[in-house]
């Protein structure tokens, strides 16, 4: 356990609050047994545990139900039959490969199934918008440098925007795995949809991880020798090391971003090609190629 200062340690009366919110003085630690978990800490999970049991519990503002639109006749073809087929070139060929699989329809639909109306598919759209809030701000903060986001007030405030939107994208993340785990979204061909959620996930942890080093402070000092020595026990040492500033830095602003990007668009295109896991007591038609059902007209707006 590290040792907190007197001078440095807040005041008697709401210790713990503080604690758990004032990130300028060091972290105050729980015990239980063999367990050691910080109070920010903790309260994160607590607040992460309480979002997602509220997300079930409480209930979605639904719309009234939009109506679906009848699909227009298609216009005869009145091309010259290259045209028509194509031709025979790879464009051609990746245009017809394109519509089968993500039809205009399909990837900039207009209506959602009427089960989409829940606090449970809305974490997914949290995540994807407070990732780009994360990108926004890092773009900000990589161009002006350590000196800007440690002496400036508009960098303090671009480095806290960036930190809670790391924040909020962690743990809406978080919950949107867990509400996709408990709903088996893997069903209806959505395998590929589930693994790339998943490694996207663990791949986030180590860019957070590589944000941690990158601070240059103290606290990140910190971070970057202790986690030597567990990268050195588990074989990496020699390939990433912690300490290495420049390493970690020039990791976390280039190639772990765009690994965490492109995992991110893919899942997209996934849930776009196979729609969105439907509810387990979903009817079957719901399983298949993810098409809305809309044999009751019960759709959403999307």
């Amino acid at each position: 356990m590290p040792i907190i200062l007197p001078s440095t340690q807040p005041a008697a009366h709401g210790h713990l609050l503080a604690a758990a919110f004032n990130l300028n003085y060091p972290d105050h630690y729980l015990h239980w047994g063999f367990i050691i978990v910080s109070v920010a800490n903790l309260v994160v999970i607590a607040v992460l545990i309480a979002l997602f049991i509220a997300a079930m519990a409480v209930p979605f503002l639904r719309p009234r139900p939009v109506p679906s639109p009848e699909a227009p006749e298609p216009e005869p073809d009145r091309r010259s039959g290259a045209a028509a087929a194509g031709g025979r070139t790879w464009t051609g060929a990746v245009r017809r490969v394109g519509l089968r699989f993500l039809p205009p329809a399909k990837l900039l639909p207009d209506h959602q199934p009427a089960y989409v109306a829940s606090w449970a598919y809305v974490f997914g759209v949290g995540t994807l918008t407070a990732l780009v809030v994360v990108v926004c701000s890092g773009l900000a903060l990589a161009f002006e440098g350590p000196a800007w986001w440690h002496l400036s007030s508009a960098g303090h405030f671009v480095n806290s925007v960036h930190l809670w939107a790391v924040e909020l994208f962690m743990g809406f993340m978080t919950v949107h795995l867990w509400f996709k785990f408990w709903m088996a979204s893997w069903r209806g061909r959505r395998q590929a949809t589930w693994i790339t959620g998943v490694l996207c996930f663990l791949v986030a942890i180590f860019e957070a991880f590589t944000g941690y080093i990158s601070q240059t402070n103290f606290d990140s000092q910190w971070i970057a020798f202790e986690a030597k020595d567990g990268f050195a026990s588990g074989g990496i040492g020699a390939f990433i090391n912690p300490m290495n500033f420049g390493q970690a830095l020039m990791l976390h602003i280039s190639l772990i971003p765009a690994a965490v990007l492109l995992l991110v668009a893919v899942h997209v295109l996934l849930v776009r090609v196979h729609g969105v896991a439907p509810p387990i007591d979903a009817r079957p038609e719901d399983l298949g190629s993810g098409e809305p059902d809309l044999s009751d007209k019960a759709t959403v707006a999307g």
